[in-house]
């Protein structure tokens, strides 16, 4: 494979790192990143000399005596540091789905040096000026040139512009430690989730448990020099004890494992909890604000607090009674089939698993023939044709970065739109839950269109040596809900980077992810991959009216839990951190309201909250409740004209996700919906009113 060196100021590479593959120009298909060259080795070291070419860029512009004009310093600006994010873009992503003990190192020395770079940026002085000028004197914009402006000199102010040279000096101490803590957070997550393994030797422990579950469990053990079957905290083999061990003390012992993780253990998160609060209430209150959810609030489409908390109590006031009904019905069920005493925490999965059989003839073990991995594959990109245009191609010659890893490439009429990665299973160098990212953005000059590089990272049940992977319906909707993003991401089709793809505010970016879960429970999109692994029949029309029926059980419970996360998220972003002395009894309170069941002594939600502690959703995780209600009056557009109507779909297209952060979001989706959201088409969906 052959190298050229392009970068600016590539000839000042000294010899020693000029065969670092991360300093180089790609010749590989689409620029794509050459992984079985790049070695953890490479990466300190390209890293720094990033960061050098990245700061000389940031100077030039600072020292231009041209008069600051939107081309010369908003564009400079986006354009700037384009050698480091490729960097970034490969290193974070390696950090979270395929991590070693040398890049968890790295990350904590690396990260406080990017985050000086981003204060070297945001505070400075004669760049702030050079950015002020023009944002005081825009001249004539276009709508997405207007837009890049203002998000530049908000992201100037909210990073500290405009502070004193001490409070700098501060705003400087306090984003270091911050990004110190938030890895320190991650790592402490995924550390605890590792330490945890079941080993069990005696098969009938493990009554109730399907086959598929106990082949992934007897080769976990086996890979792990154990006897028997052991089962640990990855979604796949914990969701399959909790919803079906007969075992009780087996699913105790698992549900409280898992929700203690970083608590109370050589892992603990508390302490980092409370720095974290800390320092983030200083630098709002550093900036002007209050607490750290009105400064998180201010460019978001809830824009504050009194919005966020009044569209959750909205949905408390209708989800609530509907869960507590619900509770109640589970428990006489449960007390039917012989549970004795209150229904625990451990129960829940177990029980409702029975009772929604019992109720609607319908259940996982029944669907997952109908869900093999390479069909949905097949089944979610026949949607993205039918819908968006989309046509996706295999190329093996793509480099992938674990053998688990699937590449494609990616048309829109015939255009390449981008390269997808897709990596399904969980490994201990995952951290757990899925996710969409990229590894470069899309981006537009006007002469050249550079395509993005776009992966789905998931946590999907595991194929065997008897049986290939099978999907639960819960994982076919996460895959559809990460799609969703990508979709967002290779349809963009904007000019600058800063505001392609799913860069949007956090309670518009869920809107195409949420989006395309609907078609989940539709016959139409069903039909065209639900085949029977084995018999290969298609899945039959009563199975999908059961789904359907189904679709909307313990939907009451459902609401609550994701009210609970936002509640409690939302609690800790409008805390004075002083107050915090125990970080359970603080969490009790704040989501006493939507519980129902019995507290469960020894456990803590927050201490793995790692959306809101390491994942980029502080004070955003209300986010997905405010995009279901977006999601449900878009879909109820799609539903009047059909779900696979053209006109429909382009017009999502064009208004939504190709616009990527270029207008403002509440702009793009009364474009596309006519007018504003109303919150009735979730309600009725929910079946909550």
């Amino acid at each position: 494979m052959a190298f050229m060196i392009t970068f600016s100021m590539q000839a000042q590479i000294p010899d020693h790192l000029k065969n670092n593959p991360l300093l180089m120009n790609w010749d590989t298909p689409y620029e794509t990143p050459p992984f079985d060259l790049i070695k953890d080795e490479h990466y300190l070291p390209a890293f720094e000399y990033a960061l050098k070419v990245a700061k000389e860029e940031i100077r030039r512009i600072e020292q231009t005596k041209q008069f600051p004009t939107f081309r010369n310093t908003i564009e400079a600006l986006d354009a700037s540091g384009r050698l480091l994010n490729r960097i970034s873009g490969i290193f974070f992503n390696m950090n979270y789905c395929n991590t070693t003990p040398e890049l968890q190192k790295l990350a904590r020395e690396i990260s406080p040096m990017l985050t000086e770079y981003s204060n070297d940026i945001y505070l400075s002085a004669p760049l702030f000026r050079r950015v002020k000028s023009v944002y005081e004197n825009p001249g004539e914009l276009t709508t997405e040139q207007a837009m890049l402006l203002d998000k530049t000199y908000k992201a100037f102010i909210n990073s500290g512009a405009n502070l004193s040279p001490q409070d700098k000096e501060t705003f400087r101490e306090i984003s270091v430690e911050l990004s110190k803590l938030s890895l320190l957070f991650g790592e402490n997550v995924l550390a605890s989730t590792n330490d945890y393994v079941k080993n069990v030797l005696d098969e009938k422990e493990l009554s109730g448990i399907p086959q598929q579950s106990l082949q992934i469990a007897k080769e976990k053990a086996k890979s792990k020099g154990l006897e028997g079957w052991a089962f640990d905290l990855s979604y796949p083999s914990y969701s399959a004890v909790m919803t079906y061990a007969d075992n009780r003390e087996l699913r105790k012992e698992l549900y409280l494992r898992y929700n203690q993780r970083a608590y109370n253990d050589q892992f603990d998160n508390q302490e980092t909890i409370k720095s974290i609060l800390k320092y983030r209430t200083q630098l709002a209150q550093l900036l002007g604000f209050e607490t750290y959810a009105a400064y998180a609030l201010q460019d978001r489409m809830a824009e504050n607090e009194q919005n966020v908390y009044q569209l959750e109590e909205e949905l408390l006031k209708f989800s609530y009674p509907v869960m507590k009904k619900e509770m109640e019905e589970l428990t006489q069920f449960a007390h039917s089939l012989g549970l004795t005493g209150p229904l625990q925490r451990w129960d829940l999965s177990y029980f409702s698993e029975k009772q929604k059989t019992q109720l609607f003839e319908v259940n996982d073990e029944m669907l997952k023939p109908y869900f093999k991995l390479e069909n949905v594959i097949d089944g979610v990109f026949a949607l993205a044709s039918g819908l968006f245009d989309l046509t996706f191609k295999p190329n093996t010659d793509i480099q992938v970065y674990h053998p688990d890893v699937k590449v494609y490439e990616v048309f829109r009429k015939g255009k390449f739109m981008a390269v997808l990665y897709l990596d399904f299973y969980p490994r201990d160098s995952k951290k757990g839950g899925a996710w969409m990212t990229s590894f470069r953005e899309q981006r537009n000059n006007g002469e050249t269109d550079v395509r993005p590089l776009v992966s789905l990272v998931m946590n999907f049940t595991p194929s065997t040596a008897d049986n290939p992977s099978l999907l639960t319906f819960d994982e076919v909707r996460t895959f559809l809900h990460e799609f969703g993003h990508a979709t967002h991401g290779m349809l963009s089709e904007v000019h600058y980077e800063s505001l392609s793809g799913t860069s949007v505010p956090r309670d518009f970016v869920e809107l195409p992810s949420q989006l395309l879960e609907n078609w989940a429970v539709e016959k139409e999109f069903l039909d065209k991959f639900a085949y029977h692994y084995i018999t290969n029949e298609v899945i039959p029309d009563e199975l999908i009216q059961k789904i359907k029926n189904s679709d909307n059980y313990l939907a009451g419970y459902a609401s609550c839990r994701q009210l609970t996360f936002g509640l409690l998220d939302m609690m800790w972003h409008t805390t004075n951190p002083n107050t915090i002395e125990d970080v359970v009894s603080m969490e009790r309170k704040a989501i006493a309201r939507t519980e129902f069941l019995p507290t469960v002594e020894g456990t803590c939600t927050s201490t793995a909250f790692s959306h809101i502690f390491s994942g980029g959703y502080a004070a955003g995780y209300y986010g997905y409740k405010w995009a279901e209600v977006l999601d449900a009056d878009a879909f109820s557009l799609f539903k009047e004209n059909g779900i696979f109507n053209k006109e429909t779909a382009d017009a999502y297209v064009e208004n939504i996700l190709s616009k990527g952060g270029s207008n403002k979001p509440m702009t793009l989706f009364v474009n596309f919906r006519g007018r504003e959201p109303q919150i009735n088409a979730l309600l009725e969906r929910s079946g909550l009113k």
